[in-house]
């Protein structure tokens, strides 16, 4: 079973929410377009915590995961790649480099419709909470800026204010956040029934499962038939939708990967 840090945001409302009931947002092209742990990864590269071609190797698998939805076996290896390199890093360094990333990348890639949703919780009011495999430094920066509750994510073991390179538990992915839920459910007094949960995924069925109220958000194809033959809304707040997706997609990929050439070729050129 995961072990799982809970983190509140610094600066929750005051006031009262809905006793018992509470909505679970998934980070990764649910709130936010991409996959956050690509953005830190980015960011690490900017400072210099690893090489051009460690950050080809990222960017790629950010290129994948944009046209084809969440794969876990590319999860798992960028898992393995950001545990290796933060070994040795000071809990302030990702504090500080999370706080950056959020503002220079990840705002801006926000969906504004999830965001209402997430707003719309918050006004009821209702706890609303981030689970993310995103490592929970990052997640809880997250939540904090969109005032939410807080956040639940992936633990990296800390020894004297300093990254191992290792775990506390596993990636907060699948049925490990069904599993995290269910114990935050128990900690905050939650009617899961009476609860929300949205996700892009087919890997979150079991989070989703979970709830009395289930939503899919720019869902996956194997997440879209699960939704509709169980008569879940779902929202599609990316652009162009199904009529061009192919087209967009195969141009958007194209650019990245021109736009990555031109800058491998004027690093070299430097």
């Amino acid at each position: 079973m995961p072990e799982v840090t809970m983190v509140k945001a610094e600066d929750p409302s005051d006031t009262p929410t809905i006793q018992g009931e509470a909505a679970f947002f998934d980070v990764d092209n649910t709130l936010m377009k991409g996959a956050s742990i690509f953005h830190v990864a980015r960011k690490m590269f900017q400072r210099k915590a690893f090489t051009l071609r460690d950050a080809a190797g990222f960017a790629w698998k950010q290129i994948k995961f944009n046209l084809r939805g969440e794969n876990l076996a590319d999860v798992h290896s960028v898992r393995d790649s950001a545990l290796a390199f933060a070994s040795g890093i000071s809990t302030e360094f990702i504090r500080t480099l999370g706080e950056e990333v959020y503002d220079e990348m990840i705002a801006s890639k926000i969906w504004p419709g999830t965001r209402a949703l997430a707003q719309q919780h918050l006004r009821t009011p209702r706890q609303v909470w981030l689970v993310t495999a995103t490592p929970v430094e990052v997640a809880s920066i997250i939540a904090s800026r969109l005032g939410l509750t807080g956040a639940l994510g992936t633990v990296g073991e800390v020894v004297e204010e300093m990254y191992t390179g290792r775990l506390v538990g596993d990636i907060l992915h699948g049925e490990a956040k069904a599993v995290a839920v269910a114990e935050l459910a128990a900690r905050e007094n939650l009617d899961l029934a009476r609860c929300w949960a949205y996700s892009d995924s087919y890997n979150d069925v079991p989070l989703l499962s979970l709830v009395g109220h289930a939503v899919a958000i720019n869902p996956d194809a194997k997440l879209r038939r699960h939704a509709r033959d169980r008569n879940w809304p779902i929202y599609d707040f990316r652009s162009g939708r199904r009529a061009a997706t192919l087209g967009l997609r195969a141009a958007t990929g194209a650019g990245i990967l021109y736009g990555g050439w031109k800058g491998f070729s004027a690093f070299r050129r430097r």
